[in-house]
C-alpha cells in the first residue's frame, strides 16, 4: 500500500482537502452524505441525495451483467455509496480505492450499519497503488474522481489491465469540452489545484490507446451546473446554522461559494461538460 510520504503533490493536496473536518462535514452533511457526485435532477430545487442517488443508478443499469458473486472496483470512491447500491441490489463484492482515510471509516461504518461490509473491502490509497493481478474484476467504475489524478491516461491503462475480457467501465468526471478556451477556467483550475481538466475527447482517446472500445458518452452538460448551483444554494440557506454549529468554519464555507460559483458559470458558459463514459474491453 503506497504510504502517505509516497503521494505525489497533487494527491498529497486532494488527500489534506477532503481529510479536514471542513470539507468532510460539509460533503457528508450538505453535498449529499452516501454519495458525494454530481446528481441527475428532474427539476432544478431537488433534493442533491436524491439527484445523486440517480446517477448511482443510471450508471448500474449500465452494467447489466453484473450478478452475484462478481468483483467492481470503485476508483475514488468517497463515502462508497455506489458499492453499497450494488452489494443490496446486485450482491456483488468490490473493492473501493480512496485517497481520504477520514471518508474511508465513514465508509467502513455505514458498510457495518448496512450489513454488507462482508462484500465491500474500502481500502487507502491512490490511483498510483492498485496492487491486483490483471484481469481481477468484472467491472470498474468511478464518479467524479479522476480529475484529481496525476496522470489521467495511466488510470484508465490500469483499467484496462485490472478488467476481465468483456468487462465495463462506467465512469463520470467533469470535464472541460473539447474546445473549451482554458484561459477561462483558470479560476477552476486555481480551486482544485489542477492545471487542466480532462475532455470527451481525452477520454475517447485515452481508451482506444488503453486497447479499450468506447462504446458510449451519455451526456448531460447541463447537469454540471445545475448540481453546483443546487449545492451554492443549499450552502447559502444553511452557511449561518453550518458555522454555528461549527460544522463547518466560515472561511471554508465563504471559499466553497466562490468555488462553486465559478463551477456554475463555466458550466453555463458551456465551456464545461460533464456525462456517463461507458468503455469496454475487448472479449
Amino acid at each position: 500500500m503506497t504510504t502517505r510520504s509516497q503521494y505525489s503533490t497533487v494527491v498529497e493536496t486532494a488527500r489534506a482537502y477532503y481529510n479536514s473536518d471542513d470539507a468532510d462535514n460539509f460533503y457528508y452533511h450538505v453535498w449529499g452524505g452516501e454519495d458525494i457526485h454530481i446528481g441527475l435532477y428532474q427539476s432544478a430545487d431537488e433534493s442533491i441525495a436524491a439527484a445523486s442517488r440517480r446517477t448511482v443508478e443510471r450508471m448500474a443499469g449500465k452494467l447489466p451483467e453484473l450478478k452475484p458473486g462478481m468483483r467492481v472496483i470503485d476508483l475514488g470512491g468517497g463515502y462508497g455509496g455506489a458499492m453499497r447500491y450494488l452489494a443490496h441490489e446486485v450482491g456483488c463484492s468490490s473493492v473501493v480505492l480512496n485517497i481520504s482515510e477520514k471518508e474511508n471509516e465513514r465508509d467502513r461504518e455505514m458498510n457495518r450499519q448496512q450489513k454488507v461490509d462482508h462484500l465491500i473491502e474500502v481500502r487507502d490509497g491512490d490511483f498510483a497503488d492498485m496492487p491486483y493481478p490483471d484481469a481481477s474484476f468484472d467491472a470498474a467504475w468511478s464518479q467524479d474522481a479522476i480529475l484529481h489524478a496525476d496522470d489521467r491516461r495511466s488510470v484508465v491503462n490500469e483499467v484496462a489491465r485490472l478488467l476481465k475480457p468483456g468487462g465495463r467501465f462506467v465512469f463520470t468526471d467533469p470535464m472541460q469540452t473539447d474546445d473549451a478556451p482554458t484561459e477561462k477556467l483558470q479560476p477552476i483550475y486555481d480551486r482544485i489545484h489542477l492545471e487542466s481538466l480532462a475532455s470527451p475527447g481525452f477520454y475517447r482517446r485515452a481508451a482506444e490507446e488503453a486497447g479499450l472500445v468506447a462504446e458510449e458518452f451519455e451526456e448531460h452538460a447541463e447537469m454540471l451546473p445545475t448540481h453546483y448551483a443546487r449545492v451554492l444554494a443549499e450552502l447559502e440557506a444553511r452557511g449561518d446554522d453550518l458555522i454555528a454549529k461549527r460544522t463547518c468554519g466560515e472561511e471554508y464555507i465563504q471559499r466553497m461559494k466562490k468555488g462553486l460559483q465559478h463551477w456554475v458559470d463555466g458550466g453555463r458558459q458551456g465551456h464545461l461538460t460533464w456525462g456517463i463514459f461507458v468503455v469496454r474491453k475487448p472479449a
